[in-house]
């Protein structure tokens, strides 16, 4: 199964364009998380000491835990973020703070690493921008770092296509190079052309 984490809010998003052209690659059943409209739970003391209690009694069955569950027993993670405010949305983090559960995604040797739990192998990060300077440690980076470290996906893929709201950028041409970052990263999926 694909989890596809759709982070994107306008229904005319040109990253969520780019995650479907990457989806199309992928033929799997797909699984989508469309965070604009889940209403997250406050983060707050009492959601905190439940979270907590849940995870010294190993109650994983905990609707509270669903997201988690999800994400770890997933082949194949498709995250589509926009570039927002120097990172990705809100919903996003908040996203991240449902998953990242001791026990379900990730776990502590004896020695204080974490050890994932995760089935993907694979993680996409897709994101547009309007300007032109996109550092992927303000969004990515984040991701990757979680990915890599905490939940055992260790390969993750970056497609972006930035710059598309400067003045006289080419919108149509931006696009159209990050869907052949896609193509690159699926050869035996791309038609073979004649000569």
């Amino acid at each position: 199964m694909i989890l596809f984490i759709n982070a994107c809010a306008r229904k005319n998003s040109r990253t969520k364009l780019l995650a479907d052209y990457l989806l199309e690659k992928l033929p799997r059943e797909v699984e989508e998380v469309k965070l604009s409209e889940v209403n997250f739970p406050v983060a707050d003391e009492a959601f905190l000491a439940l979270r907590d209690e849940l995870m010294a009694s190993d109650n994983t069955d905990h609707p509270l835990l669903a997201f988690a569950r999800q994400f770890a027993a997933a082949d194949t993670i498709v995250i589509a973020a926009p570039y927002w405010d120097l990172s990705f949305p809100a919903s996003l983090k908040q996203y991240l703070e449902q998953i990242n559960v001791t026990g379900i995604t990730f776990r502590y040797t004896e020695e204080g690493i974490p050890m994932g739990l995760c089935r993907a192998k694979h993680l996409y990060y897709v994101a547009t921008a309007g300007g032109p300077y996109v550092p992927e440690e303000y969004g990515y980076g984040y991701v990757k770092a979680m990915a890599n470290a905490y939940y055992g996906i260790t390969d993750t893929y970056y497609i972006c296509a930035p710059g598309l709201d400067v003045y006289g950028a080419d919108e149509a041409r931006i696009l159209q190079e990050a869907r052949e970052q896609i193509d690159a990263l699926f050869p035996a999926s791309n038609p073979v052309k004649a000569d």
